[in-house]
């Protein structure tokens, strides 16, 4: 097991993308602190990982709260035995066409995704400097953060913006042997997204149909939408690459819908 006595932190780990890289990180040896704002279905996910011989604990959590982000790194520090690998995967969506969207929508999206990002990045930092072992820091990105689509202004911003840390983070982690970065997944078939389909279609005034197929899944090269389990094994991949040659990257895992 690649990350055996390794600890990591998950954030947005109760359900969905973070739950799968909690449990993969689990499988292959880590201690997991899975940090949500949902306290009852972090607990669910602590427990399946309990039930499979893993050590884990819940640390309730709003990215966007520096004092919650510092105070749930320091539990997991001292309940956990340390920190090696974040990975900043809280995230949540909103659609709708730039001349139509609200500040506060807007402000909502960025401070979950960009400023929620930096905050956890720099509470990891912090203990893994000071434990002096290096660690892995990893952003959930997007195939967003190379390119745009319409009605995701904000998301679109911050997903961007996330190259931008992880770079700064890896030249900055690189003498205390801190990696950084950004996994960017195509439509991955979780509840976020599922919640995107009908909304696309009643702002594009096509079937739910026509978004999967013409809009979702219309530049893969198998029509496939992107499994949790080819995130959560990008994540295993990043968390335990063991040295500084693989750092300031971003890794796009989405069947071919963008190439470079």
């Amino acid at each position: 097991m690649i990350l055996s006595s390794k600890v990591a932190l998950v954030t947005g780990a109760a359900g969905g993308i973070g739950r799968d890289i909690a449990l993969a990180l689990a499988r292959e040896g880590a201690a997991v602190a899975v940090a949500d704002i949902a306290d009852d279905a972090a607990a669910r996910t602590v427990a399946e990982i309990e039930a499979a011989g893993a050590r884990a604990i819940a640390v309730h959590m709003d990215v966007t709260d520096p004092a919650l982000v510092d105070a749930g790194v320091a539990a997991t520090v001292e309940k956990l035995g340390g920190l090696d690998v974040l990975v900043s995967n809280a995230g949540v969506q909103h659609i709708a066409a730039v001349t139509e969207l609200a500040y506060e929508d807007w402000q909502r999206i960025v401070r979950i995704h960009l400023d929620g990002a930096f905050l956890t990045s720099r509470a990891a930092m912090r203990a893994m400097r000071a434990q002096g072992r290096g660690g892995a820091v990893i952003l959930m990105g997007s195939v967003h953060s190379k390119l745009a689509s319409p009605l995701k202004a904000p998301y679109v911003a911050a997903k961007h913006g996330l190259l931008g840390l992880a770079r700064v983070i890896a030249k900055e982690g690189a003498a205390d042997g801190i990696r950084s970065n950004v996994i960017c997944p195509g439509f991955v078939r979780t509840p976020l997204v599922d919640r995107q389909i009908p909304e696309q279609a009643r702002e594009l005034g096509i079937s739910e149909e026509d978004v999967i197929a013409n809009v979702m899944l219309k530049d893969t090269v198998d029509g496939e939408f992107t499994t949790l389990d080819d995130v959560a094994r990008t994540a295993v991949f990043l968390a335990g690459f063991p040295t500084n040659a693989l750092t300031g990257q971003s890794l796009v895992v989405s069947h071919g819908w963008y190439m470079e």
